[in-house]
């Protein structure tokens, strides 16, 4: 192990709950690699689908209620 991590190991405790979600955001973003091309594009294809959807009537949201209930069981 390198020194550099043993002292973030023996830091992390210091940190608040935010900047140990920071850190772990931070590490898990420098192991991604180059995003597929079009990924954001289809993203936002999809997100104005959906929104054309809510908005017309064609399909009905969920609540957020709803979702943390069906998933509790």
């Amino acid at each position: 192990m390198s020194a550099a991590f043993k002292q973030v190991i023996e830091n992390i405790k210091e940190l608040s709950p935010g900047e140990r979600a920071l850190v772990a955001h931070c590490l898990i973003s420098s192991l991604e690699t180059e995003q597929d091309q079009g990924v954001d594009e289809a993203w936002g294809a999809l997100s104005e689908k959906r929104l054309s959807e809510l908005e017309s009537g064609a399909v009905k949201g969920v609540s957020w209620q709803d979702i943390k209930s069906e998933v509790k069981g």
